[in-house]
């Protein structure tokens, strides 16, 4: 059995961790409430955005997408892996790296490229995967612009004909204890099923492909946001739940030390009470 000092040390050590882990479960509780607002209030938008897209496209003839639905063979893929900068957040960047993989090797035989938005995707994907770009910084103050941008350039780079497919895999977020790993084709634009579009009474102005042609690039920005967004509130989620899981543990095993120091200290104490009654009989004897 280890001696006091060892077990104080011990205990010590676990109080100080489960101090650390309980202030990080409250920062991030804190973090999540506003980064899930943030997500909640733009889900009907973005859902309402893809709605009037379908019901504009689905009343025209042709392709509507224009050079964002072209469907070509897929020889290059860009993948977008949306990960944090930060770890302590249980399974949450190591279930979208798997997801990426997974990806890749689907497409094995063509050629796949990286984008990561986040440092942790970065460091453990540059390994094995050719990095095209890192976007970590945008966590720093995450705005609708800033994520316009990375899309915009994800556009124009399958404008030109670079990459033939992308697709973007994320943490949805559904709650602070469930996050989902989604891919989402950016794209090509994915073709409209019959009967997936609502018929609707609109009056147009200007003409429905003028706003067809304005509306698919702010739509693609939103959904690249969303992703964003969503994973952002997914993040906090699972690092607050991850450290209230710690917590939990630091504080049984905090028990379990005390337990442990009370039944040396007493079989110690126990000891030494033999000891001065051994020696007294001697004495006597």
């Amino acid at each position: 059995m280890a001696n006091l000092k060892e077990i104080r040390n011990r205990i010590s050590s676990v109080q100080s961790t489960m101090q650390i882990t309980s202030a990080m479960k409250m920062v991030s509780a804190a973090k999540l409430k506003k980064a899930q607002d943030a997500i909640t209030a733009m889900r009907p938008y973005a859902e309402k955005l893809t709605e009037l897209l379908q019901n504009l496209s689905a009343t025209l003839e042709g392709n509507t997408g224009g050079a964002f639905a072209e469907q070509r063979e897929v020889n290059k893929v860009l993948i977008v892996a949306v990960t944090s900068n930060r770890g302590l957040c249980g399974a949450f960047n190591a279930n979208v790296i798997k997801e990426v993989k997974n990806r890749v090797n689907f497409y094995q035989g063509k050629q796949v490229d990286v984008v990561s938005i986040g440092k942790k995707g970065n460091d453990i994907l540059s390994k094995t995967n050719r990095i095209l770009a890192n976007y970590s910084s945008v966590f720093d103050d995450l705005t609708f612009d800033k994520v316009a941008d990375i899309a915009q350039v994800l556009m124009d780079k399958f404008v030109a004909a670079e990459y033939d497919k992308i697709e973007i895999v994320y943490n949805n977020f559904k709650n602070a204890a469930t996050q989902i790993v989604k891919t989402e084709q950016f794209l090509p634009l994915a073709p409209i099923a019959e009967g997936e579009a609502i018929a609707s009474d609109y009056i147009f102005e200007p003409s429905k492909e003028e706003i067809v042609s304005t509306l698919i690039p702010k739509s693609l920005k939103t959904q690249l946001y969303k992703s964003v967004r969503d994973s952002f509130a997914a993040e906090h989620g699972a690092r607050m739940t991850a450290m209230h899981k710690a917590t939990d543990n630091a504080t049984a095993l905090r028990n379990q030390l005390k337990l442990t120091y009370n039944k040396a200290r007493q079989a110690a104490i126990t000891g030494e009470i033999l000891e001065i009654v051994g020696g007294a009989e001697a004495l006597n004897g």
